[in-house]
């Protein structure tokens, strides 16, 4: 791979001096701003994971953003995390695309978190994408990750232990009312161009800063709701390497696995909140 690649197909342009001075600005937002709080990162082992959550906030996604602060504080920055991130990132704002791929972002392709996972470096996925991220503020407390489960097939090949990572308190960052995808598809079909010339896969209304009432998957400034994030315990299936990997079935109750457990400790930390 070249390393001079700034269009997140590289593990070698993540940059530990990079991150480093990013550490007080997140550190800012993490005290001040989201006032977060975690528990479970005992759950980490030292070996190689594939942590897999749920997250929220549209596009500026803030438990995103506080969990990557909180590896590198936990952690250090010298150990290696790569997060998969859409590659319309790269194509719509690639000074964002270059940032984030300095701090550890990949583009979202099996290639890339295989490589990730066989240089022994963990790896972070949010599989429910601009599906989960911008879910209606009443699915808040419900985990979609869209059906998605390459993520599944990923852990099973290369044999790693799942790490579910949940959050409360991030979708009062921007407050989605629904999603007209639909009837902008159709529009589409019409004739009606994709901003930026792609296809968005959402099209939220939402209530959020700076645009009061907006429309579409655009840039927002979070509202400073307090954020949990809470570490759930390793997954690790029986049965794991290429071929549980191809088999179809079994891949599905793997899914099925995954998303109790993370829907039953989503569940968990909104009562416990509910009761303080």
């Amino acid at each position: 791979m070249n390393k001079n690649r700034i269009n997140g197909w590289s593990l070698d342009n993540r940059d530990p001096q990079v991150i480093k001075s990013w550490m007080p600005f997140w550190e800012w937002f993490y005290k001040y701003y989201f006032r977060v709080t975690s528990d479970g990162w005992e759950h980490i082992p030292s070996e190689k994971v594939l942590l897999v959550g749920s997250h929220n906030g549209g596009m500026a996604v803030p438990d995103m953003a506080m969990t990557m602060y909180d590896w590198f504080r936990h952690f250090g920055t010298q150990r290696r995390v790569y997060g998969l991130m859409h590659r319309n990132v790269w194509k719509i704002n690639p000074s964002l695309g270059k940032i984030a791929e300095q701090t550890g972002a990949i583009v979202a392709h099996p290639q890339m978190a295989i490589a990730a996972l066989k240089s022994n470096a963990s790896v972070l996925v949010y599989p429910g994408g601009a599906q989960d991220v911008f879910r209606p503020h009443y699915q808040r407390n419900q985990i979609n990750l869209a059906g998605r489960k390459g993520f599944i097939k990923l852990a099973l090949r290369e044999q790693v232990p799942i790490i579910p990572i949940i959050s409360h308190g991030a979708h009062d960052t921007l407050f989605v009312l629904g999603d007209i995808y639909n009837l902008m598809k159709q529009l589409h079909n019409w004739g009606m161009p994709w901003m930026f010339d792609a296809d968005p896969e959402v099209f939220p209304i939402y209530l959020g800063l700076p645009w009061g009432i907006g429309f579409g998957p655009l840039p927002n400034i979070p509202l400073p709701a307090k954020i949990h994030l809470r570490i759930l315990e390793p997954i690790v299936f029986p049965k794991s390497g290429k071929r549980a990997s191809r088999d179809r079935d079994y891949v599905d109750e793997c899914y099925e696995t995954v998303i109790t457990s993370m829907q039953s400790g989503l569940y968990n930390l909104v009562n416990q909140k509910n009761m303080r």
